[in-house]
């Protein structure tokens, strides 16, 4: 049963993929009735910080910070200023982890400290930075709105990368007088393409890692997508009544129970389908994600990540109407992202898998192929044959195949 739910996660991230065959203009143009949404319940503030449930116990310093972006949310980061044996002064390099779409910090801490991105990035003398994004269960506080209310989900990876990315980094660049090396995975790093095509990040980014890149998902062509897009649009339809995407609410775990009943659909194997078949996971790792994960993210997020899926560029949300989006954007269409915009100069470590049904490696290709200008000895690029989506966070064999290598680029800045 554990099994079955954490595979069926991952079908949540299919399902959002697809919602834009629920018109999603009906629920974000600014005339539409915010109070008649149904609301999933609202979660209680954790009794505990991610410090004191997955970092102390492993015999590291950590500290927890709260910070607030410009347009009012109030995001937990985590420090681990020093690995477990110390020392090595006061300017070691700060490194920000930001983690993907319907998870949270403890992503990077989920495996053994010898296995875990934070502490391996710690143990080599880094100052390690965790963010939260807003919607998490340690990000779910706001200077006037409240998380139970349809308008504090009004966003999408759009204010990610305006507001929460930027907030991170002036933080930890104003704590630490220094550039920060960055690492993304999935969402995390389609947020820092965009800011970074932007000009947000460029003054206090040393250098960039991206693991399983998110910016093109033309090519996400998963079973379980399908199989969603074709038989289930009515029950999506359904389910996106509410501005939480919150996979513990009840009437996505009975849509997912009626899925897993479907002639042809092994419940077993949904993880698989989606995101390709992940080499290198244990079981242990497995329970621990089920104890701390999947986490709430805005119906909007998952609806601009469904254009992205569906229109085969990176823009801002579309709101489905051009009047609309001339409100927004002062433009018929959403502007477009323009990652030639990323500075040629920026150190760029890109890993992604050959597995990857996510991060298809097709559409890796179109990230690199925008990348093509770069300067050649700023871009360094690995590719895993046998890796899948969630092995570059979760894999047993991550630190000697990629975090090693992440380390050694990290150095040489």
């Amino acid at each position: 049963m554990a099994l079955q739910f954490f595979f069926s996660f991952f079908v949540l991230l299919s399902l959002g993929f697809f919602v834009l065959l629920a018109e999603p203009s009906r629920f974000f143009y600014p005339s539409f009735n915010a109070a008649s949404l149904t609301i999933s319940q609202n979660q209680a503030p954790p009794s505990v910080g991610l410090c004191a449930a997955s970092v102390l116990y492993h015999g590291y310093k950590c500290q927890e910070f709260e910070v607030k972006t410009d347009d009012g949310y109030i995001l937990s980061m985590q420090r681990i200023p020093e690995g477990r044996v110390g020392g090595g002064g006061r300017n070691k390099p700060p490194v920000l982890l930001q983690h993907g779409v319907l998870v949270d910090g403890n992503t990077w801490l989920l495996n053994s400290p010898l296995q875990s991105l934070a502490f391996v990035l710690a143990d080599s003398g880094f100052d390690v930075w965790i963010a939260n994004t807003r919607g998490t269960r340690f990000s779910r506080t706001h200077a006037t709105l409240d998380p139970a209310k349809p308008e504090y989900w009004n966003w999408s990876w759009d204010e990610l990368a305006a507001h929460d990315l930027p907030t991170t980094l002036d933080f930890v660049y104003g704590q630490t007088g220094q550039k920060l090396n960055y690492v993304g995975h999935s969402l995390g790093t389609l947020v820092a393409l965009a800011s970074l095509s932007q000009g947000k990040m460029v003054d206090k980014v040393k250098s960039v890692a991206l693991l399983s890149p998110v910016a093109y998902l033309s090519h996400m062509t998963t079973s379980i997508g399908i199989l969603c897009a074709q038989a289930f649009v009515g029950e999506i339809t359904t389910l996106f009544g509410v501005s939480e995407f919150n996979p513990k609410e009840q009437t996505i775990i009975n849509f997912l129970h009626t899925l897993c009943a479907n002639p042809g659909i092994d419940c077993y194997d949904l993880m698989s389908s989606f995101t390709g078949k992940n080499c290198c996971l244990n079981e242990s790792t497995v329970d621990l994600f089920l104890k701390n994960e999947p986490q709430s993210t805005s119906t909007k997020n998952m609806v601009h990540l469904a254009q992205t899926v569906r229109d085969g560029v990176l823009s801002k949300f579309n709101y489905g109407n051009p009047e609309v989006n001339m409100e927004h954007y002062g433009q018929a269409k959403p502007p477009v992202y323009d990652l030639t915009n990323i500075p040629k100069n920026l150190p760029i470590f890109i890993s992604y898998g050959g597995k990857d049904a996510l991060a298809d490696p097709r559409d890796v290709g179109l990230l690199l192929d925008s990348l093509k200008l770069h300067d050649g000895d700023k871009l360094t690029v690995q590719f895993v044959k046998d890796y899948a989506h969630a092995d570059f966070i979760m894999g047993v064999t991550a630190t000697e195949i990629v975090y090693n290598a992440l380390v050694a680029f990290f150095k040489r800045q």
